[in-house]
């Protein structure tokens, strides 16, 4: 039985956020850096100040199951005043899907891309293409598979633009909230029917997938497994949340009964964002907004 959407996603909101900060002038795009998320859970839009280093606008767009995820892009680019323009200083699109692999930087040779993913995942070369996110200060290479029509139009919307997977987005702000020295530690996103887990010791990545979940008990039971395969207790070791989570929804409630220390995560640190989110939860939007850490 699928998962309610009023059990976990925000998406059974009564209006999804489209908040923009007054200052943002559109006539100096390069100025700002173009932030674009796309997957299960809708397009989502972020643009950041790059001076002030501070999010002056948020747009969550709904899923339209009926339209490929390119047509999307494509609609909202052909309404939008920002969305399609060229001009940024900065444009990089994730895509969120399970599709990835993580491997240490001096194994990874480019042009092999489909070879190493194919340990996880075998692409469609009629729907898909494979690329690869180069992580220089973790050691690391993540390659990834994406929409070919999304990719296709991103390169050809912004040449200069870097595409990327939506883990790459949430390591980095992950690492760069995290404490050097501290523990072993599980974090948890949560997307439209998809959970990203990731588990840090000292500022390193020790662990990331991302599973496919339909109902509560297949979220925890994903959960509880990581957590005990890297000897995490469910009743004593932090977990922190973030993503499409209601914090009174039933789902969280189920969390908490067998994941006796569990709290919501907040923002990246260190950077600025405009008043106009403050009626956002914090937990909310990590993955978008940890964009702006990717190099």
């Amino acid at each position: 039985m699928p998962v309610p959407d009023s059990l976990y996603t925000a998406s059974a909101h009564a209006a999804l956020p489209r908040l923009r900060d007054e200052t943002l002038d559109p006539d100096q795009l390069a100025a700002y850096n173009l932030y674009l998320s796309v997957g299960a859970a809708g397009l989502r839009v972020g643009v950041a100040d790059v001076r002030r280093n501070k999010f002056v606008l948020l747009e969550d767009y709904a899923p339209q199951p009926d339209r490929p995820l390119a047509e999307q892009l494509q609609g909202l680019a052909g309404q939008h005043d920002l969305v399609g323009q060229a001009g940024w200083n900065q444009v990089r699109l994730a895509v969120q899907n399970r599709h990835f692999t993580l491997l240490p930087a001096p194994l990874f040779r480019e042009g092999d891309e489909a070879t190493y993913l194919q340990l996880h995942h075998t692409p469609d070369a009629l729907q898909e293409v494979v690329r690869y996110y180069p992580h220089p200060a973790r050691d690391m290479v993540n390659v990834f598979a994406a929409d070919r029509q999304v990719a296709e139009w991103f390169a050809q919307m912004y040449p200069t633009g870097k595409l990327l997977h939506h883990t790459s987005a949430l390591l980095e702000g992950l690492v760069h909230q995290s404490d050097r020295g501290a523990p072993r530690r599980l974090y948890v996103s949560i997307s439209a029917h998809q959970v990203t887990l990731i588990v840090i010791r000292d500022k390193k990545p020790e662990f990331c997938n991302v599973f496919t979940f339909a109902t509560p008990e297949d979220l925890i039971y994903y959960i509880i497994l990581v957590m005990q395969e890297l000897q995490l207790n469910p009743d004593q070791d932090p977990v922190i949340v973030w993503g499409d989570l209601l914090h009174d929804s039933a789902l969280f409630t189920i969390l908490r009964k067998y994941v006796r220390n569990i709290r919501f995560g907040n923002r990246p640190y260190d950077l600025g964002y405009s008043y106009r989110l403050n009626d956002v939860f914090e937990y909310r939007y990590f993955d978008l907004f940890s964009l702006h850490l990717c190099g």
